[in-house]
């Protein structure tokens, strides 16, 4: 690949994308502060702060991890800290089947319980893998909200599940789904929940927030081995500690996180959780009108929607028109098996039923609907 100069003169646009999506000013302009030291005093009330702010938006009595990385860490570090040899994986998309592939290449022992795309995992499936295997599994492993299909899996009832083998642990990716689609993280056994800032948190790039269980810490202290950077212990232990990170953050991105943390509070968790039902109402409703939803009915995700293409539109020349004469972006499907036979709104963050409506409307008038 030859250099292409960044030119810095490119049109806004208004993303409608599964990440990263709009950024309120406010929170944009934080980053533009004197940077500081990481081991200042102001690290330790900036950090403090964030942590404890996410543990009363999120509802829980868990430990909160805020690390420089995207949620991929905690795919990673969840395996490393959790798993000895065997860990089940429900697969019913590309995120689900990566964090199979994930624990495979860390050398672990994955059995995977397998549906076809579109489908949601369901719990009793679950039950009846634990209650019939010889092995002893680790982890169970599922992914909240499957963006490439626009699935939502019922994580709650899974866990339910899970809560039953005491000396398995539950993890739960929810890179796409948490700050935008509320879960009672300790009423269902939840040992480990992860996101990715810019996705539902509405931030720039760069955080992974992650709530362990007590349970999990104590599981990895317990471990001859674990992740150096997302290991549970040297994580949660620094904070208690000193109130700072154990490496150097990125504390721009950090003074962010801060300022769209007191928004997300002033809104509360279950409202900012209405605001995305509604949007995914609203456009599966519309999407039903014009075209079909890609997920199985009853488990559609309420961050990102995959509508089903069933008047053969060109996906890629309607997406780039919507670009091109409203400045709006919006994406295709998810990888070849699914890039024209389906396309993909994010309706998370800050937008509400009204901007996603100008997107449809957009997608109308292109798309000749």
């Amino acid at each position: 690949m030859e250099k292409r100069e960044y030119a810095e003169d490119y049109p806004e646009k208004t993303l409608y994308i599964p990440g990263p999506t709009e950024v309120r000013e406010d929170v944009i302009e934080e980053m533009a502060q004197p940077m500081f030291g990481h081991r200042m005093d102001r690290m330790t009330d900036l950090y403090t702060t964030i942590v404890e702010d996410t543990k009363a938006f999120l509802g829980t009595n868990n430990d909160v991890v805020i690390l420089t990385a995207s949620g991929t860490e905690f795919w990673e570090a969840s395996t490393l800290n959790l798993v000895d040899e065997n860990i089940l994986v429900p697969t019913c998309g590309s995120f689900s089947e990566r964090h199979a592939n994930v624990a495979e290449r860390l050398g672990k022992d994955v059995d995977r319980l397998e549906y076809e795309w579109g489908d949601a995992i369901k719990p009793e499936d679950v039950r009846d893998v634990l209650e019939s295997s010889e092995k002893q599994y680790d982890v169970v492993a599922t992914v909240m909200n499957e963006s490439s299909t626009g699935v939502r899996n019922p994580i709650e009832e899974i866990g339910d599940v899970v809560a039953e083998y005491p000396e398995t642990y539950f993890v739960v990716d929810a890179v796409s789904a948490l700050g935008g689609d509320h879960v009672d993280i300790d009423a269902h056994g939840i040992d480990v929940i992860f996101a990715s800032s810019q996705k539902a948190f509405a931030m720039p790039p760069g955080l992974a927030v992650c709530a362990v269980s007590e349970e999990a810490y104590s599981r990895e202290v317990g471990k001859d081995s674990a992740s150096w950077y997302g290991g549970f212990q040297r994580t949660i232990d620094y904070y208690d500690r000193k109130g700072q990170t154990h490496s150097t953050p990125a504390i721009p991105v950090m003074l962010a996180y801060r300022e769209q943390m007191k928004h997300m509070l002033e809104e509360g968790h279950e409202e900012r959780s209405e605001r995305h039902r509604e949007m995914a109402e609203y456009t599966r409703d519309w999407a039903r009108e014009h075209f079909d939803t890609f997920p199985e009915a009853g488990y559609e995700s309420q961050t990102v929607s995959c509508i089903e293409n069933t008047q053969g539109i060109d996906v890629a020349a309607t997406i780039e028109g919507v670009s091109e004469e409203y400045d709006y972006v919006f994406s295709n499907g998810y990888g070849s098996q699914l890039g024209e036979e389906t396309f993909r709104i994010g309706h998370m963050g800050e937008h509400d039923r009204d901007s996603i409506e100008k997107l449809t409307d957009a997608i109308e008038d292109v798309a000749g609907l």
